[in-house]
């Protein structure tokens, strides 16, 4: 997919806003992922650690300004910023809770979609799908 097309005819122009909002996108879904990773494992890096990490991914401060924050280079925070993530990541791949909280999330969603449909014809049906969900939850745990 080329995003570099100056001039576009009208039917191509959903092809320009996909490729202005993608990147955008993908952007967030990263944060996304670090602020899962954070609230579940961020308890586990060190103080200076947590701040650094919180100021960079939450705060929106660039290098420059928490390096002059904390007394120390921009290399070092990115460093810093670059080894906290990758500690997270690696509880995560080891005890996965992140992906059993999304897991678990759908599944709920599922049976409130579910309980919304209800009505009095398809009462069985609706029952053994939440029992069917529920059992793979489990299962999951």
């Amino acid at each position: 997919m080329q995003c570099e097309q100056k001039f576009v005819k009208k039917k191509y122009l959903t092809h320009i806003l996909l490729c202005a909002i993608l990147p955008k996108v993908i952007k967030m879904e990263a944060k996304l992922k670090q602020a899962y990773l954070y609230d579940f494992y961020g308890e586990l890096l060190n103080s200076h650690q947590r701040k650094v990490y919180e100021d960079f991914y939450f705060n929106d401060l660039s290098l420059g300004e928490i390096a002059e924050e904390e007394g120390i280079s921009r290399q070092g925070v990115h460093d810093l910023v670059k080894r906290s993530s990758r500690a997270l990541e690696g509880y995560e791949q080891k005890l996965h809770l992140v992906d059993k909280f999304l897991y678990i999330r759908d599944k709920v969603g599922e049976i409130q979609r579910l309980a919304r449909s209800y009505d009095q014809k398809n009462q069985q049906e609706i029952k053994t799908e939440i029992e069917k969900i529920s059992n793979e939850i489990l299962e999951g745990l």
